[in-house]
């Protein structure tokens, strides 16, 4: 990743834990376009949409972020969860399996799928 995106990503998080998701998706939107294929900032974009009720784009931009880095168990976690608290259990199960087949320790993944048998 470069600097200039890279720079973004990380203004992007930190404005997102310090509750300023306008400002946040505004970093991590120009990290993306910087980066296009860049899968974290898809990640955290999508975490950003999650918490402010954009529950599609949310999970779009979780898909997105999976499809870029398909071994990367955040992002599946943080997809499933998304599913989960949506409703969409059967999604949540599938996704929190997938974390569980890439990372069988995965504590994370293992105490969320026990609430969705």
């Amino acid at each position: 990743m470069g600097k200039v995106a890279n720079l973004h990503l990380e203004k992007g998080r930190a404005l997102k834990v310090a509750g300023r998701y306008d400002e946040a998706l505004a970093e991590l939107r120009t990290a993306l376009s910087e980066e296009p294929e860049c899968a974290e900032a898809q990640h955290q974009i999508g975490l950003v949409l999650g918490f402010v009720g954009e529950f599609d784009d949310s999970l779009a931009a979780l898909q997105r972020a999976v499809d870029l880095d398909p071994g990367n168990t955040t992002a599946r976690n943080d997809l499933a969860l998304t599913y989960a608290m949506l409703g969409m259990y059967d999604e949540a199960r599938a996704a929190f399996g997938e974390v569980l087949r890439l990372d069988p320790a995965n504590e994370k993944a293992r105490t969320n799928l026990d609430l969705f048998p």
